[in-house]
C-alpha cells in the first residue's frame, strides 16, 4: 500500500503550503496532491477568504522537492482548453524530472463556475467533454509531429507538442469520479489511474462494487484491469475521544478515516483487502505538525 496527500490549499497561506510539502517530502509519502478551486469549495461564509491556485503550488512543489509524485486531485475539465492543460502537464513533468500525474475529473461546483463566468454545462455534456479532452490530450502526449483533432468541443489544427513528456510513453492520466456510465467508461478507455472519492465508495464494499464496473468496462476495450491503478480518496482526522470521532463520522461519512489511530489503522487495511493500491487523504489543515503526526502514528504501522 502507498499513501498519498492531498494538501490544503484553502484558508492558508504559501509560508504554510510550504512547510507541509517539506515535512510531506521527508517522510514516507509517495505523492502529494492540491485541489482545483478558486475560492474554498466548502463552509458557510468562506468565499472571500484565501484560496491558492492548485496548477501555480504543484508548479512550485516540484521545485522544492526530489521525489514525491506530484499532481492535482484532481483538474476540472471545465476551467481549461485541455489542449493548454497538457502543455502544463508536460511543461511540469519537464521541472519536476518526471513525477508529474495529470489528474482530470468533469467539473462539479456550479457556484465557482458562477461567480467566475465558465459555462457549466449539463453533466451529458461534461461527461462528453471530459472523454473528448482525454482522448485529444492522450493524442497530444504520444503523437510525434503536428497534431490534427476535429471533435465536438475542441479543435487542433497542426499543432505541435514540444517538449515531450519526460516519462514515457507518457504522463500517466488519472480520471477522478464515481460515475459508473460514464466517467468510469472514459477510464477504461483512456485513463491510467483510477480515483474514486469518499463521496461514493462510502465503504470497502462499494470500492468494490466500482471496480467491478471498471473492470466490465475494460472487457468492452479489450483492456487488462490491471493496468488501471486504482486509488483512493479519503478524509482522514485523528480523534482520540471517541464520542467525538462517532459524531464526526455521522457529518462527514460513516466510512472516514476518523478515530484513533488503531481504529484508522484497522479502516485502512479493509480498504487494502479490497484491492486499493494508494490511499490519498484529505481534509488535514495545511500545518506541518498535523502531518508529522500522521507520520509517525499512522503510516508508520505500514513500512
Amino acid at each position: 500500500m502507498k499513501f498519498g496527500i492531498q494538501i490544503n490549499n484553502y484558508l492558508t497561506s504559501w509560508e504554510n503550503v510550504l512547510a507541509t510539502i517539506k515535512t510531506v517530502e521527508s517522510g514516507p509519502w509517495s505523492s502529494l496532491w492540491v485541489s482545483d478551486h478558486f475560492f474554498p469549495p466548502v463552509g458557510d461564509n468562506v468565499e472571500h477568504k484565501d484560496a491558492l491556485e492548485g496548477w501555480s503550488l504543484i508548479t512550485a512543489a516540484a521545485t522544492v522537492t526530489k521525489r514525491l509524485r506530484l499532481g492535482v486531485l484532481v483538474s476540472g475539465n471545465t476551467y481549461r482548453n485541455p489542449a493548454l492543460l497538457a502543455k502544463m502537464a508536460a511543461t511540469v513533468d519537464q521541472i519536476s524530472n518526471g513525477r508529474l500525474i495529470l489528474g482530470i475529473g468533469a467539473g462539479w461546483y456550479k457556484r465557482e463556475h458562477e461567480a467566475f463566468g465558465w459555462e457549466f454545462p449539463s453533466p451529458k455534456e461534461r461527461s462528453d467533454r471530459l472523454e473528448e479532452a482525454v482522448e485529444l490530450i492522450k493524442l497530444l502526449f504520444t503523437t510525434e509531429g503536428p497534431v490534427n483533432y476535429s471533435g465536438q468541443y475542441y479543435q487542433l489544427k497542426d499543432a505541435y507538442f514540444s517538449p515531450p513528456c519526460t516519462q514515457k510513453p507518457h504522463i500517466p492520466i488519472l480520471i477522478g469520479g464515481n460515475g459508473e456510465k460514464r466517467t468510469l467508461r472514459t477510464l477504461a478507455r483512456l485513463g491510467d489511474i483510477c480515483n474514486l472519492d469518499f463521496n461514493a465508495p462510502g465503504s470497502p464494499e462499494v470500492f468494490k462494487h466500482k471496480i467491478g464496473i471498471l473492470e466490465r468496462h475494460c472487457e468492452e476495450f479489450g483492456r487488462d484491469p490491471k493496468e488501471i491503478k486504482k486509488t483512493l480518496h479519503m478524509p482522514i482526522h485523528l480523534e482520540n475521544d471517541k464520542k467525538k470521532a462517532i459524531k464526526y463520522r455521522k457529518i462527514r461519512g460513516e466510512w472516514t478515516l476518523t478515530g484513533s489511530a488503531s481504529f484508522i489503522i484497522n479502516r485502512i487495511q479493509e480498504y487494502m483487502d479490497v484491492g486499493v493500491e494508494e490511499l490519498i487523504f484529505g481534509s488535514v489543515p495545511s500545518k506541518a505538525e498535523l502531518y508529522e503526526r500522521l507520520n509517525n502514528e499512522i503510516l508508520s504501522a505500514f513500512i
